[in-house]
């Protein structure tokens, strides 16, 4: 019934305004739940649903499921106490950079609904580590979150690229109290060049200065693109292992145009003309093949999070068989609504019976042992 109303009744309403606007809209909407302990009981009674085989451990923190919020959705943390109600087992907040930016010119997100997906250049508009440290402070005096809380940090477009280090570091630094884990973006295409920083030396070189921060070590994971070769794929996890990263996020948006049946968008440009990552169905097959190449390159010992192209329990669970630990999802939520959340975890539930497995952890990476 409450997939029925979004699918025939909120999406349209949605759809027919601008992209950016309707996701102002919904972040606007869970702010207003966030920030009421009435609509978080109201949502928690449509959304929420538990199982104790979805649960797990890791990184010494408590997963009630597997399935997380993406980063790109909350980008300055604005909405923190709503996920949790909407059944989200964890919430990664993000990108946040070290100077506040207003990102790319508009417009700079586009649906592509006969792709089932999203193109965006957004650029990493937030408002500044500093300031979003701040909100996080206010709300967390009180107000305490039983998800985990991860923080997603990219580099200020100002920033030169031989100083990345320092303003990864300064954000992390703001934030450090705030998040459960963070994660290095170096994988975004929408900030020039910062897709370099994939690079061994200019990762290595991040992860070396995020140390001493670090003093509780707590899990820092960095973000690869689904369209580096497979050989820089083991190289940038290789490079990763050896500054003791706590796991790999597979994966980013795609610059790939590869098998769009999307031809032009809005600007009447063609698709193959226009900048940005694409998310959604094209980067699901890319991004199961990443997580089964890392769980193979580090023989399952590197925890991954799965994400890209997820729109239900099949997609996650093909995910979490190849390798992924836990998942998370963005541009599904747009097209499904957020009733996906609860179907995603009733049919993991399902495989689970399937499989006749005592609990999700039993699944990861199961792919390999057949």
């Amino acid at each position: 019934m409450l997939s029925s109303a979004y699918r025939y009744g909120i999406k349209p309403i949605l759809f027919s305004l601008d992209p950016e606007a309707a996701h102002q809209l919904a972040i606007a909407t869970c702010q207003q739940v966030s920030a009421s302990t009435t609509l978080q009981a109201i949502a928690k009674s449509m959304f929420y649903y538990s199982d104790a085989r979805l649960s797990q451990n890791l990184w010494n923190l408590k997963f009630a499921n597997p399935v997380g919020l993406a980063a790109g959705f909350d980008k300055n943390a604005e909405a923190i106490g709503a996920w949790e109600n909407f059944g989200f087992g964890f919430a990664e907040v993000g990108t946040i950079t070290a100077q506040a930016q207003s990102g790319n010119p508009q417009p700079r997100l586009f649906r592509l609904p006969s792709d089932r997906a999203v193109l965006n250049r957004m650029g990493f508009n937030n408002r500044g580590a500093e300031a979003i440290a701040n909100d996080l402070q206010q709300y967390l005096q009180n107000h305490q979150l039983s998800i985990p809380l991860g923080i997603n940090l990219g580099k200020s477009k100002i920033t030169e690229l031989a100083d990345a280090r320092f303003d990864y570091a300064e954000s992390l630094r703001s934030l450090y109290e705030f998040g459960d884990y963070f994660v290095v973006n170096v994988s975004s295409p929408n900030t020039p060049n910062l897709r370099d920083l994939q690079a061994k030396e200019q990762l290595l070189g991040i992860l070396a200065e995020l140390q001493p921060i670090n003093i509780e070590n707590k899990p820092i994971l960095v973000k690869i693109a689904p369209d580096l070769n497979d050989a820089d794929i083991i190289a940038v996890v290789k490079a990763s292992q050896s500054h003791h990263v706590a796991g790999i996020i597979a994966t980013n948006t795609t610059i790939s145009r590869q098998q769009l049946t999307t031809t032009h968008l809005t600007t009447g440009k063609s698709v193959k003309d226009e900048a940005g990552g694409i998310s959604g169905q094209p980067v699901r097959d890319r991004a199961t093949d990443v997580i089964r190449l890392i769980w193979q390159a580090t023989d399952g010992k590197l925890p991954i999070v799965g994400v890209g192209g997820i729109f239900n329990a099949e997609d996650a669970w093909q995910k979490i068989t190849a390798g992924a630990a836990i998942v998370q999802v963005y541009t599904g939520l747009i097209y499904e609504g957020p009733m996906m959340i609860k179907q995603i975890l009733q049919g993991l539930v399902a495989k689970l019976d399937a499989y006749s497995l005592d609990n999700i952890q039993q699944a990861i990476g199961l792919d390999h042992q057949c």
